[in-house]
């Protein structure tokens, strides 16, 4: 979500509940959770997105802006989604967490994965998007594949005529 303190985390849990929650109903069984799985699922996504923390048990609302998203992103992977809806996905953090970012939905896509992505940012847009819905008074003005979309082209079919 585009707010993410908010709308995307627990941030009085820890890490290890936040990327757990949406997996819950699909792991636990007879109303049990599966701490091994939840321990095991944190770990992994914690390694494999480089998520900075002490420990596993650290309460997120102590972690950085970009540790923090990718905490966000961690839980629908943990998931096995096949799309990721993200808004504003690098709103507010450091570019070297910009960075990884990018690379782990690189990486998402790589593996067949598929992302719609809502950004403000047109150097964001046209450095990840393969194809650009540009919408205007909420209806969509123009679809450019990433070879056609400039800066300029995006601010004109965005903009009122």
């Amino acid at each position: 979500p585009e707010d993410r303190r908010n709308e995307g985390l627990l941030l009085n849990k820890n890490i290890i509940e936040n990327i757990s929650l949406p997996s819950i109903y699909f792991t636990s069984r007879m109303g049990f959770l599966n701490r091994k799985w939840e321990w095991n699922a944190a770990d992994t996504f914690v390694s494999k997105l480089h998520i900075k923390t002490p420990s596993l048990k650290t309460i997120v609302e102590n972690l950085s802006g970009g540790n923090q998203q990718k905490v966000v992103i961690a839980k629908w992977l943990a998931l096995n989604t096949k799309i990721l809806l993200l808004d504003e996905p690098t709103r507010g953090i450091d570019v070297n967490a910009k960075a990884e970012i990018y690379e782990l939905m690189n990486e998402f896509t790589r593996q067949g994965g598929s992302i719609i992505m809502v950004s403000s940012e047109l150097p964001e847009i046209l450095g990840i998007c393969d194809r650009i819905l540009v919408m205007r008074e909420g209806e969509i003005s123009i679809e450019l594949d990433r070879s056609e979309a400039n800066e300029q082209i995006i601010i004109n079919y965005a903009s009122i005529n």
